[in-house]
């Protein structure tokens, strides 16, 4: 017969009791209300009563008040805010420990310089940080005009059976690293058009992050500071002004070097921080993967409880009042 449990249609036989239902849930013993067809039913009634077909059981338990913190990308919802790569490890069981040591759900890979699809005997990184634990975001490392990163991000989708959401970077030179700006441009007019969710890495600078979302990017990715540097967010004032300004998750990209940095991005209001070197090239790159989770966490709630204002004089923590000499 057909029972109804907490509005899922559910089979079970014949002269069973709600009591055998909670237990079959594995609810046994818990703290537990039960509401049968909108009426609330004593725990003492659980064991005596039927059920019968097309019942509606209500099951439910206390859980923390409020909403949980989660930020969307695409349509999908992530509850955590570190993003990692996979580059620089000194093998793959170093990159797969450090990867589930940070808590990320999305893993960054630079198509052309993985081991992706190369020899059967070999390794595949996609057994290491499968498709169906993460979400594997293809990058353009390694791009300096917007045609090979058009083109890196189409390899991507092809080898990720049709996977729509990329990290577009277009890189003007060798030695900065920086964002060619322009080209970053054309790439992401492309790539929008042809049909792609686009994170985009880009400057520190709130126009150029402002016209990438009228672009059509999902969201936008300024740098802290140089890629690979550990420098830690050198313009502060500009990421805050990108955020202010923006209606597409902001993510700190490139420059993080240890977990106050990752904080810092985090009270600013940032989204998420994406970081490799940081991790990959500590001295313990596991450990180091676990602080910058709990850096990302820690900053995330101190943005949310909101810090107390600068002063500029001191202000007594206990009152003086009373004070006996």
């Amino acid at each position: 017969m057909i029972v109804y449990v907490n509005g899922e249609a559910q089979e079970y036989a014949e002269n069973i009791t709600v009591a055998s239902v909670i237990d079959s849930l594995g609810l046994t013993g818990k703290k537990i209300a039960v509401e049968l067809n909108k009426e609330i039913l004593p725990f003492q009634q659980h064991s005596t009563q039927m059920l019968h077909a097309q019942d509606a059981l209500e099951i439910v338990h206390a859980i923390g008040g409020g909403q949980e913190d989660t930020f969307v990308l695409a349509g999908t919802t992530y509850h955590s805010r570190l993003l990692v790569g996979t580059g620089k490890y000194k093998d793959l069981e170093e990159t797969r420990l450090a990867i589930e040591a940070s808590g990320a759900q999305i893993v960054t890979v630079a198509i052309r310089r993985t081991n992706i699809g190369q020899n059967p005997g070999e390794p595949n990184l996609l057994d290491v940080i499968s498709p169906d634990k993460y979400t594997i975001l293809p990058n353009t490392a390694g791009c300096y005009t917007a045609e090979d990163a058009v083109r890196t991000c189409r390899l991507g989708r092809e080898l990720l059976g049709g996977h729509k959401l990329v990290k577009l970077e277009v890189l003007a030179d060798q030695k900065t690293l920086f964002p060619d700006v322009e080209e970053t441009y054309a790439a992401a007019k492309l790539l929008v058009k042809d049909g792609f969710d686009v994170m985009v890495y880009t400057n520190d600078d709130p126009i150029a992050a402002k016209k990438l979302e009228d672009i059509g990017c999902i969201a936008v990715m300024p740098l802290a500071a140089p890629i690979g540097s550990g420098l830690g967010i050198r313009n502060p004032y500009n990421i805050l002004t990108i955020i202010e300004n923006a209606n597409v998750p902001i993510l700190v990209d490139a420059g993080v070097g240890t977990a106050s940095d990752a904080a810092i991005a985090m009270e600013l209001g940032c989204a998420g921080v994406l970081m490799n070197t940081a991790i990959a090239e500590a001295k313990n790159p596991i450990l180091m993967a676990s602080a910058m989770r709990k850096g990302i966490e820690a900053g995330r709630e101190a943005f949310l409880a909101g810090r107390m204002p600068r002063k500029r004089f001191a202000s007594a923590s206990s009152p003086i009042d009373g004070l006996f000499f």
